[in-house]
């Protein structure tokens, strides 16, 4: 089952074409055709190989009005070690290639170094002259984006440059770049994705000061980090709500002599339910023993 993260990866991709382009030439140095448009084609190999395998994204750049295909780039998203990727992988490129009749590369997106070094493994197909070297764009090749407007620019970018970046020490300033630059260019739904994804993959240092920043009402007081901080606000004051609430049962408890076993605290203290809290209370002024609190579900 992919990860979060995985699909987080892949729908920058889908959402931006031209990322796989720019991760080819600007990050990787690999040269690329001149192209009019970047599409994102259908990834589903069915054909060849079964249902479940399919490759992330397969992107196809075109040429002039009469579209014509110059290059496909076939993207793999890779998080941890899969026996069967150096199979598919040659299958993705020469279905693909004989799908839509152009030259076709094969780039595998990691953000672990060790992922990297294992998927950068060339591939000997077993036909002689025919290996396969996967174009791999790890941590080390992905940009540190610092900078507000190459944030707005490419917020995409912005978002792999956190995901990849996000435990150095550049955490601060890449969160800073695109809150003050990236998040008023996106809509409503990729303003939310993506700003969730950039803070938690930030270090919990850089985290707190972009938290605080919002706060604070730096520059980037837009709609996320306003709604980001009456979010926090509203789960401050519930959290507050129900600890309140668990404190007065077990006072009341204890008012009345009642030893309350350590299960009993716990589950009391645990619970996030404020409905159930106030059943305690109201419970709690009557019960003859402190675990006839949690065997009652009546009011």
């Amino acid at each position: 089952m992919p990860s979060v993260t995985h699909e987080a990866l892949v729908e920058l991709f889908k959402n931006r074409p031209t990322l796989a382009v720019e991760m080819l030439h600007d990050a990787l140095g690999h040269p690329v055709p001149t192209f009019t448009e970047a599409r994102v084609e259908s990834s589903d190999f069915t054909e060849i190989v079964p249902s479940d395998r399919r490759a992330d994204v397969v992107v196809v750049l075109l040429v002039g009005e009469q579209q014509q295909r110059a290059m496909a780039i076939v993207v793999e998203v890779q998080l941890g070690v899969d026996p069967d990727k150096p199979y598919v992988w040659p299958v993705y490129v020469t279905q693909t290639r004989a799908q839509h009749r152009c030259p076709t590369r094969l780039l595998v997106v990691t953000i672990d170094a060790e992922m990297a070094r294992w998927s950068s493994r060339t591939i000997d197909t077993g036909h002689p002259g025919w290996t396969l070297t996967p174009l791999v764009l790890g941590p080390h090749g992905v940009p540190v984006v610092t900078d507000a407007e190459q944030a707005k620019a490419a917020p995409e970018v912005a978002v792999l440059s956190a995901m990849a970046h996000g435990q150095s020490e550049a955490a601060e300033a890449i969160g800073v770049a695109f809150f003050s630059g990236a998040v008023g260019e996106l809509d409503e739904e990729r303003r939310a994705v993506y700003g969730d994804l950039v803070l938690s993959s930030l270090n919990a240092a850089a985290r707190r000061k972009l938290e605080a920043m919002m706060k604070s009402g730096y520059q980037f007081q837009s709609e996320f980090a306003r709604g980001y901080v009456a979010k926090g606000r509203e789960e401050g004051i519930r959290e507050g709500t129900l600890k309140t609430k668990a404190q007065a049962v077990l006072a009341v408890l204890e008012a009345r002599g009642l030893e309350v076993p350590v299960d009993v605290r716990e589950r009391v203290l645990a619970s996030t339910d404020l409905d159930e809290l106030d059943r305690w209370i109201r419970r709690s002024a009557v019960v003859n023993d402190a675990r006839e609190l949690l065997a009652t579900t009546g009011s």
